[in-house]
């Protein structure tokens, strides 16, 4: 099982604590079977830390077109919005947002080939990522992109009442592949991919289907630099 390193404090330092119980364990004077039991507990507990920073591989599936925008995380869609403005796209919009529980794997990836405009941190709340108002309240870093084509489109990571560290260190110019890894939010929270609304966008998916992170087509959409007056 390979680990996200972006989780080592958490299960790196579980590990150490687990360690270091099972040790204790080892010198308290109580029968084997307790001491099975204790460390059976222990090892499950740090198991179970472990697999929330799991880091499955990905190979992006074949036969994609420029066009396919993948999903860039792994959940269920909890909803399909269409906006009249949103700040990212700097005019109508449609947000496609997908639900992480504590189970799901918590890596996020680039839904195309892209490179990083800029990317903004918003303090907020920490509600149930489950509720319509954490996606509105919730603290949320958005990262701006332009795809190699020209549009441009937005990811958005959005914490829950348990995940409270988002981590995706981009800069601004830096440029991805579509599937690659750009960051995760720890445990149970939100991911959004912002497109703007146009005719050419073909959305894929519905409200409850389950999703997966650089595999899973999520939206379709040409675009050309004469699309947007230049």
């Amino acid at each position: 099982m390979i680990l996200a390193p972006a989780g080592a404090p958490q299960w790196g330092g579980g590990a150490i604590i687990a360690a270091l119980l099972i040790f204790a364990f080892w010198w308290l004077p109580i029968p084997p079977w307790v001491f099975w039991l204790l460390t059976s507990v222990t090892s499950v507990l740090w198991l179970a830390l472990a697999l929330f920073f799991r880091d499955p591989p990905r190979r992006v599936p074949c036969g994609l077109d420029r066009d396919d925008l993948l999903s860039p995380a792994d959940g269920r869609i909890s909803a399909i919005e269409h906006l009249d403005h949103h700040d990212a796209i700097g005019g109508p919009t449609v947000v496609i947002r997908i639900f992480l529980s504590v189970l799901d794997v918590h890596i996020n990836r680039m839904p195309c080939d892209a490179q990083v405009v800029d990317s903004t941190y918003v303090p907020g709340k920490f509600l149930d990522a489950r509720s319509a108002e954490s996606a509105r309240v919730n603290e949320y870093k958005i990262i701006r992109l332009t795809r190699t084509d020209g549009l441009q489109l937005a990811v958005r990571q959005v914490s829950g009442a348990i995940a409270r560290r988002i981590v995706s260190p981009v800069q601004s110019g830096q440029a991805f592949s579509r599937g690659q890894r750009f960051g995760l939010i720890k445990f149970g929270s939100t991911t959004e991919l912002i497109l703007p609304a146009d005719p050419n966008l073909q959305v894929h998916v519905a409200v409850g289907n389950r999703v997966t992170g650089g595999r899973t087509l999520l939206a379709s959409m040409a675009w050309s630099l004469s699309a947007t007056g230049k």
